[in-house]
């Protein structure tokens, strides 16, 4: 992270407007972050490393904004007839502190390798002070940036309201606020925030009470709301009430009114999208009618990976997906709106989830000063070139196997396609071991034998 890195002669997409995308140019980092992009760069100190990135397009790391983490052991519960929901309900009481951790630091990981350096942990089922320092445990643990949400136990009754209590515990011993000595444990990587049940899935009473702790606190906040036809969250008034801007992100929202876009549109209210989770969860009508009616109306989106029992850790699939399904259809209330371009989608997994998280002056673009969050990713692999048009091979061609380095903050996290300093085997066997243990405390028809067991192999 100290020193000089070059990175010299890729194929450099910024996600920078006043810098574009480069030709056999040049970015040089210097202590973690983006000194200078362009031709014929050249570091100034003698013992800096240079990397050739000629086969390579070096880009932004991806940001996603909506992930619950502490279910990713638990990806593979779902059967035909028992999916997310009873899946998650038959298992969330299940977990104890170390699945969370486990959990946690897999899901990191997974987010590291595909090239994600940038994610939103959505802890909405904290159920212990334990489980949460669990959760930061593996924050500290694995180096990817994160906001860390802190949020409710599942199953939380509608008339009861978060305890703020453990969140400023969380805040004095993990981020040095409230007389916690000015320093956290994460070196600026990981912030504080909550997320709320909001009025589609608890009392407004209940939200309104919690907003306030909000407030009082200054902390960033996100909501949930339902992928049915209809909702409770009104924009309109959530705006009369002062809770919309930039800190306050809404998941899904498909049911939102020309009016609710426009009020979040006003405020800069940013949507947090998750491609798999809206076609396969929701149930309001046309998620690409919904997604593009918010591009339309100006709202701020962002791709998220919601769960991993629904969507893969993947959003260069995502963007693949967005635009394969981001076109107007005739005869729709879509007919005159613009499709999704190459661009946007490359702007949605980058630095649009920065904004969303606050951070959109320290990553999601390779821009200098900004932090050295950066993507080397193989141009000529086989599924990849030859390479014409750069952006609609980022969107239509790449996947996380033709991620060939990772860096956050100027650290290397995944070199020559393999993470670094991370016991992935360790990851998954720890992993195996938890969900093992959580099928069989759930019973019913998640108390199964391991299938690896069952054909006479290790676990």
């Amino acid at each position: 992270m100290n020193g000089e890195l070059l990175l010299r002669g890729g194929t450099v997409v910024t996600v920078d407007p006043s810098i574009g995308t480069l030709l056999d140019a040049d970015v040089l980092v210097r202590d973690g972050r983006i000194a200078e992009v362009g031709r014929g760069l050249a570091a100034s100190g003698g013992d800096a490393e240079t990397i050739d990135a000629s086969r390579m397009i070096v880009m932004p790391g991806l940001v996603e904004t909506h992930w619950h983490m502490w279910s990713s052991l638990g990806r593979n519960f779902i059967t035909e007839d028992f999916e997310y929901f009873p899946a998650k309900w038959a298992t969330s009481a299940q977990y104890e502190p170390d699945d969370f951790y486990r959990s946690v630091a897999l899901g990191l990981a997974e987010a590291l390798n595909a090239g994600i350096t940038t994610v939103h942990n959505w802890s909405h089922n904290t159920r212990s002070p334990a489980h949460a320092d669990a959760e930061l445990s593996a924050h500290r643990d694995i180096p990817a940036r994160a906001r860390y949400a802190y949020g409710h136990i599942d199953f939380l009754d509608v008339d009861t309201p978060l305890d703020f209590t453990d969140i400023d515990r969380v805040r004095r011993e993990w981020f040095g606020g409230q007389g916690g000595g000015g320093a956290d444990a994460f070196g600026g990587r990981v912030h504080l925030g909550v997320n709320l049940r909001g009025p589609d899935l608890g009392s407004m009473a209940v939200f309104d009470a919690e907003m306030a702790e909000v407030h009082a606190r200054r902390l960033p906040v996100a909501i949930h709301t339902v992928q049915g036809a209809s909702t409770a969250v009104d924009a309109t008034d959530l705006e009369r009430k002062g809770y919309l801007g930039p800190d306050f992100l809404i998941a899904h929202f498909l049911a939102a009114r020309p009016e609710d876009r426009a009020a979040m549109a006003r405020t800069g209210t940013p949507l947090s999208y998750s491609v798999h989770s809206e076609l396969r969860l929701g149930d309001a009508g046309d998620a690409r009618a919904a997604l593009l009616s918010f591009l339309a109306d100006g709202v701020d989106v962002s791709f998220s990976i919601d769960a991993t029992s629904i969507c893969p850790v993947d959003l260069f699939q995502a963007m693949n997906v967005a635009w394969n399904m981001g076109i107007p259809w005739e005869g729709s209330p879509t007919a005159a709106l613009p499709a999704l371009t190459f661009r946007r989608a490359l702007e949605i997994g980058t630095i649009a989830g920065a904004r969303a998280l606050g951070l959109g002056d320290q990553v999601g673009s390779l821009t200098p000063g900004k932090a050295a969050d950066i993507l080397l990713v193989r141009a000529d692999d086989l599924n990849v070139g030859p390479v014409a048009a750069v952006e609609s091979a980022i969107v239509r061609s790449v996947t996380p196997a033709n991620v060939d380095a990772v860096l956050v903050g100027g650290r290397f996290v995944k070199r020559d396609g393999r993470l670094v300093g991370i016991d992935a085997a360790k990851l998954m066997r720890d992993a195996n071991e938890s969900a093992d243990r959580i099928r069989q405390r759930a019973g019913g028809r998640l108390a199964q034998p391991n299938l690896a067991e069952e054909r006479g192999e290790e676990s």
